[in-house]
């Protein structure tokens, strides 16, 4: 997993990351999504307020096997933020 940007305390890092999964389930307060470079899954809370705009770009990165470039809540966390088509 390739981080984009400056890695320092407060600054928000990107990593550039390939869908692997998606898993959206009915009535549950989050999707989970996991990556080829991680074993972790990590969550989109439907809360969110982009989420649909999230979470169709990563329903199209997943189609078209292209990579995202995934902000998460901390370093080591697994919440997603923000997500942005590679390119």
């Amino acid at each position: 997993m390739r981080e984009v940007g400056p890695n320092k305390r407060g600054k928000r890092v990107y990593r550039n990351m390939t869908v692997a999964l998606i898993r959206d389930q009915p009535g549950a307060d989050t999707v989970e999504v996991a990556f080829s470079e991680s074993a972790r899954f990590y969550t989109l809370s439907r809360t969110h307020p982009d989420h649909a705009r999230i979470l169709r770009e990563l329903r199209e990165a997943r189609e078209n096997r292209s990579a995202v470039r995934v902000l998460v809540d901390d370093p080591e966390g697994d919440v997603i933020k923000d997500v942005q088509a590679d390119g």
